[in-house]
């Protein structure tokens, strides 16, 4: 899971997308599946928005 985050902003550096320290650094500290429920974790790199509870979601990560 965490091999899966990495390579994903890997990729969001590499394609540009992200391009301050602060949020890079940020991004590879904190990853998605934190804010996520136990049997969404899995597809925290994935690029969609995913559930966080009271109808509210955590938005995709290259949208």
């Amino acid at each position: 899971m965490r091999r899966e985050w990495d390579e994903l902003v890997d990729y969001l550096v590499k394609s540009g997308i992200l391009k301050t320290p602060r949020v890079i650094r940020a991004m590879r500290k904190v990853p998605r599946s934190l804010f996520l429920y136990e049997e969404n974790k899995e597809y925290a790199a994935v690029d969609t928005p995913l559930p966080i509870g009271r109808g509210q979601t955590v938005s995709a990560p290259l949208s």
